[in-house]
Protein backbone atom coordinates (compact mmCIF):
# COMPACT_ATOMS: atom_id res chain seq x y z
CA UNK A 1 0.00 0.00 0.00
CA UNK A 2 1.37 3.46 -1.23
CA UNK A 3 1.62 5.52 1.84
CA UNK A 4 1.79 9.74 1.58
CA UNK A 5 5.25 11.20 1.24
CA UNK A 6 6.37 13.22 4.38
CA UNK A 7 5.01 16.70 2.78
CA UNK A 8 1.99 18.69 3.44
CA UNK A 9 -1.26 16.94 1.85
CA UNK A 10 -2.76 20.41 1.21
CA UNK A 11 0.56 20.91 -1.15
CA UNK A 12 -0.05 18.14 -3.23
CA UNK A 13 -1.69 18.38 -6.61
CA UNK A 14 -4.57 15.87 -5.49
CA UNK A 15 -5.75 18.03 -3.10
CA UNK A 16 -5.31 21.03 -5.11
CA UNK A 17 -7.52 19.51 -7.78
CA UNK A 18 -10.19 18.65 -5.35
CA UNK A 19 -10.18 22.22 -3.86
CA UNK A 20 -10.45 24.01 -7.34
CA UNK A 21 -13.48 21.63 -7.82
CA UNK A 22 -15.10 22.82 -4.56
CA UNK A 23 -14.77 26.57 -5.81
CA UNK A 24 -16.69 26.15 -8.44
CA UNK A 25 -19.20 23.79 -7.15
CA UNK A 26 -19.77 25.75 -3.87
CA UNK A 27 -20.75 29.17 -4.55
CA UNK A 28 -23.18 27.06 -6.83
CA UNK A 29 -24.49 25.33 -3.77
CA UNK A 30 -24.31 28.52 -1.50
CA UNK A 31 -26.13 30.57 -4.93
CA UNK A 32 -29.10 28.17 -4.53
CA UNK A 33 -29.37 28.25 -0.60
CA UNK A 34 -29.44 32.15 -1.27
CA UNK A 35 -32.08 31.99 -3.79
CA UNK A 36 -34.56 29.60 -1.82
CA UNK A 37 -34.24 32.26 1.55
CA UNK A 38 -34.51 35.01 -1.04
CA UNK A 39 -38.16 33.62 -2.71
CA UNK A 40 -39.27 32.17 0.63
CA UNK A 41 -38.85 36.12 2.41
CA UNK A 42 -40.77 37.43 -0.49
CA UNK A 43 -43.14 35.25 -0.66
CA UNK A 44 -43.64 35.67 2.95
CA UNK A 45 -43.83 39.40 2.26
CA UNK A 46 -46.35 39.79 -0.10
CA UNK A 47 -48.54 37.19 1.69
CA UNK A 48 -47.89 39.85 4.54
CA UNK A 49 -49.12 42.81 2.24
CA UNK A 50 -51.74 41.07 1.36
CA UNK A 51 -52.86 40.02 4.57
CA UNK A 52 -52.43 43.33 6.89
CA UNK A 53 -54.35 44.86 3.06
CA UNK A 54 -56.93 42.63 3.70
CA UNK A 55 -57.52 42.84 7.51
CA UNK A 56 -57.53 46.61 7.54
CA UNK A 57 -60.46 46.80 5.21
CA UNK A 58 -62.20 44.14 7.26
CA UNK A 59 -61.75 46.77 10.28
CA UNK A 60 -62.46 49.29 8.02
CA UNK A 61 -66.07 47.39 7.06
CA UNK A 62 -66.46 46.50 10.98
CA UNK A 63 -66.19 50.22 11.41
CA UNK A 64 -68.64 51.52 8.55
CA UNK A 65 -71.02 49.19 10.28
CA UNK A 66 -70.70 50.19 14.18
CA UNK A 67 -71.17 53.77 12.86
CA UNK A 68 -74.39 53.46 11.27
CA UNK A 69 -75.73 51.37 14.17
CA UNK A 70 -74.26 54.22 16.27
CA UNK A 71 -76.33 56.29 13.71
CA UNK A 72 -79.60 54.35 14.17
CA UNK A 73 -79.17 54.14 18.02
CA UNK A 74 -79.34 57.86 18.42
CA UNK A 75 -82.12 57.87 16.61
CA UNK A 76 -84.32 55.95 18.36
CA UNK A 77 -83.15 57.99 21.73
CA UNK A 78 -84.35 60.45 19.73
CA UNK A 79 -87.61 59.04 19.04
CA UNK A 80 -90.54 61.10 20.18
CA UNK A 81 -92.59 57.62 21.08
CA UNK A 82 -89.88 56.43 22.89
CA UNK A 83 -89.37 59.96 25.05
CA UNK A 84 -93.32 60.17 25.63
CA UNK A 85 -93.05 56.78 26.83
CA UNK A 86 -90.34 57.84 29.46
CA UNK A 87 -92.00 60.81 30.80
CA UNK A 88 -95.19 60.35 30.30
CA UNK A 89 -95.92 56.73 31.89
CA UNK A 90 -98.43 57.47 34.48
CA UNK A 91 -100.68 59.97 32.11
CA UNK A 92 -100.97 56.92 29.80
CA UNK A 93 -103.78 54.90 29.53
CA UNK A 94 -103.31 50.80 29.33
CA UNK A 95 -104.28 51.06 25.68
CA UNK A 96 -101.40 53.91 24.55
CA UNK A 97 -98.67 52.42 26.99
CA UNK A 98 -99.30 49.06 24.86
CA UNK A 99 -99.56 50.56 21.26
CA UNK A 100 -96.15 52.85 22.36
CA UNK A 101 -94.39 49.79 23.70
CA UNK A 102 -95.51 47.77 20.23
CA UNK A 103 -94.37 50.66 17.53
CA UNK A 104 -90.60 50.38 19.76
CA UNK A 105 -90.82 47.04 19.89
CA UNK A 106 -91.20 46.98 15.69
CA UNK A 107 -88.73 49.55 16.00
CA UNK A 108 -85.93 47.44 17.39
CA UNK A 109 -87.08 44.41 15.59
CA UNK A 110 -86.66 46.88 12.20
CA UNK A 111 -83.10 47.75 13.57
CA UNK A 112 -81.90 44.30 14.40
CA UNK A 113 -82.50 43.14 10.83
CA UNK A 114 -80.68 45.65 9.21
CA UNK A 115 -77.52 44.46 10.09
CA UNK A 116 -75.90 40.93 10.32
CA UNK A 117 -73.63 41.57 13.14
CA UNK A 118 -77.06 42.66 15.91
CA UNK A 119 -77.57 39.66 17.89
CA UNK A 120 -79.93 42.23 20.08
CA UNK A 121 -80.79 45.35 20.97
CA UNK A 122 -81.73 46.70 24.35
CA UNK A 123 -84.31 49.61 26.02
CA UNK A 124 -84.26 49.99 29.31
CA UNK A 125 -86.44 52.27 30.32
CA UNK A 126 -85.89 52.84 34.33
CA UNK A 127 -89.25 55.26 34.43
CA UNK A 128 -92.02 52.27 33.38
CA UNK A 129 -89.62 49.37 35.15
CA UNK A 130 -89.32 47.92 31.57
CA UNK A 131 -86.61 46.45 29.21
CA UNK A 132 -87.89 45.76 25.76
CA UNK A 133 -85.46 43.64 23.56
CA UNK A 134 -85.54 42.85 20.21
CA UNK A 135 -85.26 38.87 20.84
CA UNK A 136 -86.99 38.50 24.01
CA UNK A 137 -89.80 41.67 23.41
CA UNK A 138 -90.61 43.12 26.42
CA UNK A 139 -89.89 41.81 30.52
CA UNK A 140 -89.02 43.38 33.68
CA UNK A 141 -86.51 46.27 34.01
CA UNK A 142 -82.90 44.57 33.88
CA UNK A 143 -81.30 46.18 36.63
CA UNK A 144 -77.89 44.32 36.32
CA UNK A 145 -77.66 45.44 32.96
CA UNK A 146 -78.62 49.06 33.31
CA UNK A 147 -76.24 49.42 35.78
CA UNK A 148 -73.28 47.75 34.09
CA UNK A 149 -73.52 49.89 30.65
CA UNK A 150 -74.52 52.91 32.59
CA UNK A 151 -70.98 52.86 34.13
CA UNK A 152 -68.74 51.75 31.71
CA UNK A 153 -70.66 54.65 28.84
CA UNK A 154 -69.44 57.09 31.17
CA UNK A 155 -66.10 55.59 32.38
CA UNK A 156 -65.07 53.27 29.17
CA UNK A 157 -62.47 55.10 26.04
CA UNK A 158 -63.67 52.67 23.95
CA UNK A 159 -66.78 52.15 22.24
CA UNK A 160 -67.36 48.74 22.40
CA UNK A 161 -68.19 47.24 25.94
CA UNK A 162 -67.12 43.84 26.79
CA UNK A 163 -69.93 42.07 28.57
CA UNK A 164 -69.12 38.02 29.41
CA UNK A 165 -66.50 38.46 26.13
CA UNK A 166 -69.55 39.84 23.86
CA UNK A 167 -69.30 43.22 22.14
CA UNK A 168 -71.99 46.10 23.00
CA UNK A 169 -72.87 49.51 21.87
CA UNK A 170 -74.43 51.67 24.80
CA UNK A 171 -75.70 55.16 24.83
CA UNK A 172 -78.19 56.72 27.58
CA UNK A 173 -81.08 59.85 27.47
CA UNK A 174 -80.20 61.82 30.29
CA UNK A 175 -83.02 63.21 33.00
CA UNK A 176 -83.70 67.24 32.69
CA UNK A 177 -83.21 67.06 36.41
CA UNK A 178 -79.65 67.48 36.77
CA UNK A 179 -77.60 64.50 38.68
CA UNK A 180 -80.64 62.19 38.30
CA UNK A 181 -80.46 58.39 36.52
CA UNK A 182 -81.21 58.16 32.80
CA UNK A 183 -84.68 58.37 31.76
CA UNK A 184 -83.59 55.04 29.12
CA UNK A 185 -80.70 53.40 27.97
CA UNK A 186 -80.05 51.92 24.79
CA UNK A 187 -77.85 48.63 24.53
CA UNK A 188 -76.81 46.98 21.15
CA UNK A 189 -75.46 43.35 21.57
CA UNK A 190 -73.25 42.34 18.56
CA UNK A 191 -73.60 38.52 17.27
CA UNK A 192 -70.36 36.91 18.25
CA UNK A 193 -70.95 33.92 16.05
CA UNK A 194 -71.60 36.57 13.10
CA UNK A 195 -68.10 37.86 13.71
CA UNK A 196 -66.35 34.53 13.88
CA UNK A 197 -67.96 33.82 10.66
CA UNK A 198 -66.68 37.22 9.39
CA UNK A 199 -63.49 36.11 10.55
CA UNK A 200 -63.14 32.88 8.34
CA UNK A 201 -63.45 35.48 5.57
CA UNK A 202 -59.60 36.86 6.15
CA UNK A 203 -58.02 33.47 6.48
CA UNK A 204 -56.17 32.74 3.32
CA UNK A 205 -54.96 28.62 3.53
CA UNK A 206 -57.04 26.37 5.12
CA UNK A 207 -54.69 26.09 7.72
CA UNK A 208 -54.66 29.45 9.10
CA UNK A 209 -56.62 31.48 11.54
CA UNK A 210 -57.44 34.09 13.32
CA UNK A 211 -58.70 36.03 15.57
CA UNK A 212 -60.28 39.43 17.17
CA UNK A 213 -58.87 41.72 20.30
CA UNK A 214 -59.15 44.04 22.19
CA UNK A 215 -56.09 44.66 24.49
CA UNK A 216 -58.59 47.80 26.73
CA UNK A 217 -60.59 45.80 27.38
CA UNK A 218 -59.71 42.23 27.57
CA UNK A 219 -62.06 40.85 24.50
CA UNK A 220 -61.07 38.24 22.42
CA UNK A 221 -62.69 35.91 19.46
CA UNK A 222 -61.39 33.29 17.49
CA UNK A 223 -61.54 31.99 14.21
CA UNK A 224 -61.30 28.33 15.79
CA UNK A 225 -60.73 27.35 19.22
CA UNK A 226 -57.37 25.51 19.27
CA UNK A 227 -56.15 29.46 18.28
CA UNK A 228 -56.21 30.47 22.00
CA UNK A 229 -52.47 29.26 23.04
CA UNK A 230 -51.48 31.09 20.07
CA UNK A 231 -53.47 34.37 21.30
CA UNK A 232 -51.66 33.91 24.70
CA UNK A 233 -48.13 34.14 23.23
CA UNK A 234 -49.44 37.24 20.90
CA UNK A 235 -50.60 38.47 23.50
CA UNK A 236 -47.10 38.51 25.32
CA UNK A 237 -45.40 39.29 22.08
CA UNK A 238 -47.70 41.86 20.27
CA UNK A 239 -46.18 44.92 22.10
CA UNK A 240 -42.72 43.65 21.88
CA UNK A 241 -42.66 43.09 18.23
CA UNK A 242 -43.46 46.71 17.51
CA UNK A 243 -44.61 45.95 13.73
CA UNK A 244 -47.23 44.54 12.18
CA UNK A 245 -45.96 41.68 10.98
CA UNK A 246 -43.38 39.02 12.74
CA UNK A 247 -42.43 35.65 13.25
CA UNK A 248 -44.03 33.67 16.44
CA UNK A 249 -42.45 30.94 17.95
CA UNK A 250 -44.74 28.33 19.75
CA UNK A 251 -43.66 24.84 21.22
CA UNK A 252 -41.02 24.50 18.26
CA UNK A 253 -43.40 25.52 15.65
CA UNK A 254 -43.05 28.49 14.06
CA UNK A 255 -45.95 31.07 12.63
CA UNK A 256 -46.23 33.82 10.64
CA UNK A 257 -48.31 36.63 12.68
CA UNK A 258 -50.13 39.84 10.80
CA UNK A 259 -52.04 42.00 12.26
CA UNK A 260 -53.71 45.39 12.20
CA UNK A 261 -55.16 48.10 14.18
CA UNK A 262 -58.15 50.17 14.46
CA UNK A 263 -57.87 53.08 16.36
CA UNK A 264 -61.25 53.91 15.95
CA UNK A 265 -62.56 50.81 17.54
CA UNK A 266 -60.34 49.80 19.63
CA UNK A 267 -59.37 46.50 17.88
CA UNK A 268 -57.32 44.28 16.63
CA UNK A 269 -57.58 41.96 14.44
CA UNK A 270 -54.82 39.20 13.50
CA UNK A 271 -53.86 35.97 11.33
CA UNK A 272 -51.57 33.38 11.74
CA UNK A 273 -50.05 31.02 9.29
CA UNK A 274 -47.74 28.16 9.72
CA UNK A 275 -44.78 28.49 8.12
CA UNK A 276 -44.67 25.43 6.54
CA UNK A 277 -47.79 26.74 4.73
CA UNK A 278 -45.51 29.82 3.67
CA UNK A 279 -42.83 27.19 2.57
CA UNK A 280 -44.99 24.61 0.51
CA UNK A 281 -44.98 26.47 -2.84
CA UNK A 282 -40.87 26.51 -2.73
CA UNK A 283 -41.03 22.61 -1.64
CA UNK A 284 -40.44 21.61 -5.42
CA UNK A 285 -37.35 24.35 -5.26
CA UNK A 286 -36.21 22.89 -2.31
CA UNK A 287 -36.04 19.10 -3.21
CA UNK A 288 -34.77 20.28 -6.13
CA UNK A 289 -31.77 22.23 -4.37
CA UNK A 290 -31.46 18.83 -2.30
CA UNK A 291 -30.84 16.72 -5.24
CA UNK A 292 -28.29 19.39 -6.74
CA UNK A 293 -26.91 19.18 -3.51
CA UNK A 294 -26.31 15.73 -3.38
CA UNK A 295 -25.37 15.25 -7.02
CA UNK A 296 -22.42 18.02 -6.59
CA UNK A 297 -21.08 15.87 -3.27
CA UNK A 298 -21.73 13.10 -5.73
CA UNK A 299 -19.39 14.54 -8.47
CA UNK A 300 -16.73 15.39 -6.10
CA UNK A 301 -16.51 11.88 -4.46
CA UNK A 302 -16.22 10.81 -8.27
CA UNK A 303 -13.35 13.76 -9.47
CA UNK A 304 -11.65 13.00 -5.98
CA UNK A 305 -11.51 9.28 -6.87
CA UNK A 306 -10.53 9.59 -10.16
CA UNK A 307 -8.22 12.37 -9.42
CA UNK A 308 -6.42 9.83 -7.51
CA UNK A 309 -6.57 6.85 -9.09
CA UNK A 310 -5.27 8.68 -12.75
CA UNK A 311 -3.03 11.45 -11.62
CA UNK A 312 -2.24 11.28 -7.79
CA UNK A 313 -1.51 7.74 -7.13
CA UNK A 314 0.56 7.21 -10.09
CA UNK A 315 2.34 10.42 -9.32
CA UNK A 316 2.98 9.63 -5.57
CA UNK A 317 4.11 6.16 -6.96
CA UNK A 318 6.85 8.26 -9.05
CA UNK A 319 7.18 10.27 -5.69
CA UNK A 320 8.39 7.37 -3.42
CA UNK A 321 10.35 5.67 -5.83
CA UNK A 322 12.45 8.65 -5.95
CA UNK A 323 12.44 8.84 -2.14
CA UNK A 324 13.51 4.70 -2.22
CA UNK A 325 16.68 5.80 -5.04
CA UNK A 326 17.58 8.78 -2.61
CA UNK A 327 17.76 5.68 0.37
CA UNK A 328 20.58 3.80 -2.19
CA UNK A 329 17.61 1.41 -3.50
CA UNK A 330 18.86 1.80 -7.42
CA UNK A 331 17.52 -1.78 -8.60
CA UNK A 332 13.79 -1.49 -8.66
CA UNK A 333 12.10 -0.71 -11.55
CA UNK A 334 8.90 0.79 -12.15
CA UNK A 335 6.58 -1.47 -13.73
CA UNK A 336 3.12 0.43 -15.65
CA UNK A 337 1.14 -1.08 -18.26
CA UNK A 338 -0.47 2.04 -19.38
CA UNK A 339 1.16 3.86 -22.48
CA UNK A 340 -0.04 7.36 -21.23
CA UNK A 341 1.78 10.49 -19.60
CA UNK A 342 3.00 8.79 -16.35
CA UNK A 343 4.46 5.76 -18.61
CA UNK A 344 6.27 8.00 -20.45
CA UNK A 345 7.59 9.61 -17.19
CA UNK A 346 8.13 5.70 -15.70
CA UNK A 347 10.92 5.02 -18.70
CA UNK A 348 12.74 7.69 -18.42
CA UNK A 349 12.55 7.34 -14.62
CA UNK A 350 13.91 3.35 -15.18
CA UNK A 351 16.67 4.69 -17.67
CA UNK A 352 17.73 7.09 -15.28
CA UNK A 353 18.50 4.32 -13.23
CA UNK A 354 20.24 2.37 -15.18
CA UNK A 355 22.43 5.37 -16.27
CA UNK A 356 22.86 5.86 -12.51
CA UNK A 357 23.90 2.83 -11.32
CA UNK A 358 26.56 2.44 -14.64
CA UNK A 359 27.80 5.86 -12.72
CA UNK A 360 28.11 4.34 -9.94
CA UNK A 361 30.10 1.26 -10.60
CA UNK A 362 32.43 3.75 -11.95
CA UNK A 363 33.10 6.45 -9.81
CA UNK A 364 31.17 6.22 -6.05
CA UNK A 365 31.68 2.67 -5.06
CA UNK A 366 35.35 3.82 -5.47
CA UNK A 367 35.20 7.00 -3.02
CA UNK A 368 33.39 4.26 -0.64
CA UNK A 369 36.24 2.07 -0.68
CA UNK A 370 38.53 4.74 0.36
CA UNK A 371 36.35 6.02 3.09
CA UNK A 372 36.44 2.45 4.55
CA UNK A 373 40.09 2.12 4.37
CA UNK A 374 40.38 5.11 6.18
CA UNK A 375 37.31 4.09 8.98
CA UNK A 376 39.58 0.56 9.51
CA UNK A 377 42.89 2.83 9.75
CA UNK A 378 40.92 5.49 12.10
CA UNK A 379 39.83 2.64 14.14
CA UNK A 380 42.41 0.82 14.68
CA UNK A 381 44.43 3.42 16.49
CA UNK A 382 41.45 3.53 19.41
CA UNK A 383 41.87 -0.35 20.19
CA UNK A 384 45.80 0.11 21.65
CA UNK A 385 44.97 2.64 23.86
CA UNK A 386 43.10 1.52 26.49
CA UNK A 387 45.12 -2.21 26.53
CA UNK A 388 48.21 -0.01 27.83
CA UNK A 389 46.32 1.74 30.91
CA UNK A 390 44.23 -1.19 31.59
CA UNK A 391 47.38 -3.21 32.63
CA UNK A 392 48.80 -0.23 34.85
CA UNK A 393 45.27 -0.31 36.54
CA UNK A 394 45.80 -4.53 37.07
CA UNK A 395 49.31 -4.02 38.12
CA UNK A 396 48.10 -1.49 40.76
CA UNK A 397 45.55 -3.44 41.89
CA UNK A 398 48.04 -6.08 42.07
CA UNK A 399 50.51 -4.47 44.02
CA UNK A 400 47.68 -3.86 46.92
CA UNK A 401 47.25 -7.68 47.06
CA UNK A 402 43.36 -6.76 46.56
CA UNK A 403 42.72 -10.64 45.19
CA UNK A 404 38.99 -10.19 44.69
CA UNK A 405 38.91 -7.06 42.89
CA UNK A 406 41.86 -8.19 40.35
CA UNK A 407 39.60 -10.99 40.01
CA UNK A 408 36.33 -8.69 39.53
CA UNK A 409 38.41 -6.48 37.28
CA UNK A 410 39.85 -9.56 34.72
CA UNK A 411 36.50 -10.34 34.17
CA UNK A 412 35.29 -7.18 33.49
CA UNK A 413 38.40 -6.55 31.45
CA UNK A 414 37.49 -9.61 29.63
CA UNK A 415 34.14 -8.65 28.60
CA UNK A 416 35.64 -5.39 27.50
CA UNK A 417 38.23 -6.41 24.93
CA UNK A 418 35.63 -9.37 24.07
CA UNK A 419 33.61 -6.11 22.63
CA UNK A 420 36.65 -4.80 21.08
CA UNK A 421 38.35 -7.86 19.46
CA UNK A 422 35.36 -9.61 18.16
CA UNK A 423 35.06 -9.90 14.54
CA UNK A 424 31.84 -8.48 13.14
CA UNK A 425 30.19 -5.37 11.67
CA UNK A 426 32.28 -2.21 11.78
CA UNK A 427 28.92 -0.65 13.18
CA UNK A 428 26.67 -1.88 16.23
CA UNK A 429 23.25 -0.77 18.17
CA UNK A 430 24.21 2.30 20.20
CA UNK A 431 22.74 0.15 23.38
CA UNK A 432 25.90 -2.15 23.23
CA UNK A 433 28.40 0.94 22.84
CA UNK A 434 26.69 2.14 25.94
CA UNK A 435 26.88 -1.33 27.50
CA UNK A 436 30.69 -1.63 26.69
CA UNK A 437 31.35 2.30 28.02
CA UNK A 438 29.46 1.36 31.10
CA UNK A 439 31.64 -1.35 31.85
CA UNK A 440 34.56 0.85 31.43
CA UNK A 441 33.29 3.20 34.36
CA UNK A 442 32.74 0.10 36.63
CA UNK A 443 36.53 -0.99 35.51
CA UNK A 444 37.04 2.43 36.86
CA UNK A 445 35.09 2.24 40.14
CA UNK A 446 37.30 -0.07 41.48
CA UNK A 447 40.18 2.12 41.15
CA UNK A 448 38.51 5.43 42.14
CA UNK A 449 35.28 4.93 43.96
CA UNK A 450 36.51 7.41 46.72
CA UNK A 451 37.42 9.78 44.87
CA UNK A 452 35.65 9.73 41.46
CA UNK A 453 31.52 9.64 41.49
CA UNK A 454 29.34 8.56 38.54
CA UNK A 455 26.37 9.52 36.87
CA UNK A 456 25.26 7.45 33.86
CA UNK A 457 21.58 7.76 33.13
CA UNK A 458 19.96 4.91 31.56
CA UNK A 459 19.61 4.93 27.32
CA UNK A 460 16.35 5.53 25.78
CA UNK A 461 14.46 2.64 23.67
CA UNK A 462 14.14 4.63 21.10
CA UNK A 463 17.92 5.22 20.72
CA UNK A 464 18.54 1.89 21.57
CA UNK A 465 18.71 0.82 17.72
CA UNK A 466 21.08 3.37 15.82
CA UNK A 467 23.81 1.83 14.30
CA UNK A 468 27.36 3.90 15.33
CA UNK A 469 30.85 3.18 15.18
CA UNK A 470 32.35 1.25 17.68
CA UNK A 471 34.42 2.95 20.60
CA UNK A 472 32.88 6.46 20.27
CA UNK A 473 31.77 6.70 24.03
CA UNK A 474 34.24 5.02 26.07
CA UNK A 475 37.11 6.71 24.31
CA UNK A 476 35.39 10.43 25.71
CA UNK A 477 35.42 8.80 29.20
CA UNK A 478 39.23 7.58 29.24
CA UNK A 479 40.08 10.91 28.21
CA UNK A 480 38.24 12.89 30.92
CA UNK A 481 39.53 10.18 33.71
CA UNK A 482 43.15 10.69 31.89
CA UNK A 483 43.31 14.30 31.43
CA UNK A 484 41.44 15.93 34.55
CA UNK A 485 39.22 13.76 36.94
CA UNK A 486 42.61 11.39 38.41
CA UNK A 487 44.70 15.00 39.05
CA UNK A 488 41.71 16.34 40.99
CA UNK A 489 42.32 16.84 44.69
CA UNK A 490 38.65 17.23 45.47
CA UNK A 491 35.87 14.57 44.56
CA UNK A 492 35.57 14.63 40.69
CA UNK A 493 32.25 13.76 39.32
CA UNK A 494 31.60 12.18 35.82
CA UNK A 495 28.22 12.53 34.18
CA UNK A 496 27.21 10.62 30.98
CA UNK A 497 23.60 11.50 29.84
CA UNK A 498 21.20 11.17 26.50
CA UNK A 499 19.07 13.44 24.15
CA UNK A 500 16.81 12.93 21.30
CA UNK A 501 14.51 14.55 18.69
CA UNK A 502 13.34 14.00 15.18
CA UNK A 503 16.73 15.63 13.76
CA UNK A 504 19.58 13.79 16.00
CA UNK A 505 20.65 12.23 18.85
CA UNK A 506 23.01 13.58 21.40
CA UNK A 507 25.32 11.80 23.86
CA UNK A 508 26.70 14.40 26.74
CA UNK A 509 30.13 13.57 28.47
CA UNK A 510 31.20 15.87 31.14
CA UNK A 511 33.25 16.11 34.21
CA UNK A 512 33.88 18.67 36.80
CA UNK A 513 37.52 18.95 36.34
CA UNK A 514 39.52 22.16 36.69
CA UNK A 515 42.67 21.74 34.57
CA UNK A 516 41.44 22.61 31.09
CA UNK A 517 40.70 26.18 30.37
CA UNK A 518 38.55 28.23 28.17
CA UNK A 519 41.63 29.33 25.63
CA UNK A 520 42.73 25.17 25.67
CA UNK A 521 38.43 24.22 24.85
CA UNK A 522 38.54 27.04 22.36
CA UNK A 523 41.93 25.50 20.86
CA UNK A 524 40.44 21.88 20.57
CA UNK A 525 37.43 23.24 18.87
CA UNK A 526 39.00 24.76 15.99
CA UNK A 527 41.32 21.38 15.90
CA UNK A 528 38.29 19.76 14.90
CA UNK A 529 37.18 22.01 12.84
CA UNK A 530 40.11 21.79 10.64
CA UNK A 531 40.66 17.38 11.35
CA UNK A 532 41.85 17.46 7.27
CA UNK A 533 45.16 19.24 8.16
CA UNK A 534 47.67 17.54 9.45
CA UNK A 535 47.06 17.09 13.39
CA UNK A 536 48.12 13.85 14.76
CA UNK A 537 44.57 11.72 14.23
CA UNK A 538 44.33 10.40 18.02
CA UNK A 539 41.56 10.56 20.92
CA UNK A 540 38.85 12.76 19.98
CA UNK A 541 39.75 14.34 16.80
CA UNK A 542 39.77 9.96 15.65
CA UNK A 543 36.29 10.36 17.10
CA UNK A 544 35.04 13.27 15.18
CA UNK A 545 36.21 12.16 12.01
CA UNK A 546 34.46 9.12 11.88
CA UNK A 547 31.27 10.76 12.89
CA UNK A 548 31.58 12.81 10.34
CA UNK A 549 32.50 10.15 7.70
CA UNK A 550 29.68 8.00 8.68
CA UNK A 551 26.75 10.46 9.05
CA UNK A 552 28.10 13.30 7.42
CA UNK A 553 28.56 17.08 8.01
CA UNK A 554 26.74 18.33 11.21
CA UNK A 555 27.81 15.52 13.02
CA UNK A 556 30.70 14.64 15.86
CA UNK A 557 31.99 16.33 18.25
CA UNK A 558 31.27 19.91 19.75
CA UNK A 559 32.77 20.95 22.96
CA UNK A 560 31.76 23.65 25.73
CA UNK A 561 32.22 24.47 29.37
CA UNK A 562 30.57 21.63 30.77
CA UNK A 563 27.58 23.53 34.03
CA UNK A 564 29.53 21.28 36.48
CA UNK A 565 32.95 23.52 35.69
CA UNK A 566 34.49 21.36 33.53
CA UNK A 567 34.99 19.60 29.52
CA UNK A 568 31.44 18.95 28.40
CA UNK A 569 31.70 16.77 25.07
CA UNK A 570 28.49 16.73 22.59
CA UNK A 571 28.49 13.35 20.50
CA UNK A 572 25.54 14.40 17.81
CA UNK A 573 24.53 11.63 15.42
CA UNK A 574 22.18 13.37 12.63
CA UNK A 575 19.41 10.42 12.05
CA UNK A 576 18.09 11.79 8.77
CA UNK A 577 21.82 10.95 7.09
CA UNK A 578 21.78 7.86 9.03
CA UNK A 579 21.05 5.47 5.92
CA UNK A 580 24.00 7.33 3.70
CA UNK A 581 26.37 6.13 6.30
CA UNK A 582 29.26 3.81 4.52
Amino acid sequence: MLKFPAISVRNTIFARLVFTYLIVVVPIILLGVYLYNWSYKNASQDISRATVKQLTYYLEGLNRELEWMELQQFDIMDDSELNKLAVTWEMMDNAERRSSLNDLLHRLTSFQNSSPYIKDIYVHIRSIDKTVSAANAIYDFDTERFDFFRSSAGSSVNRLINWNNTLHLSASKLSVKKGEEPLFLVQIELDTERLRDSLHQVNIYPDSGSFLISETTGFALMSQEESDPIIQDYAREANASGGNTYLLNRNGKKYHIDKAYSEKLGLSVATYLPEETVKRPLSMFYKWAWVFAITSLFAVVIFSYSSYTFIHKPLLFLVQSFKRMEGGALNIQIEHEQKDEFGYLYTRFNHMLTKLQSLIDQDYKQKMMMQRAELKQLQSQINPHFLYNSFFILNSLAKTGDIDRVEQFTNMLGEYFRFITRNGEDQVPLSEETRHSRMYTEIQKLRFSRRIRVQFDDLPKEMEQIKVPRLIIQPIIENAYEHSLEKMTEEGMLRVSFETDQAEARIIVEDNGDSISDSEIEALKDRLVHTAESYEMTGIINIHRRLVLTYGEGSGLFLSRSGLKGLKVVIRIKLQEETQNV
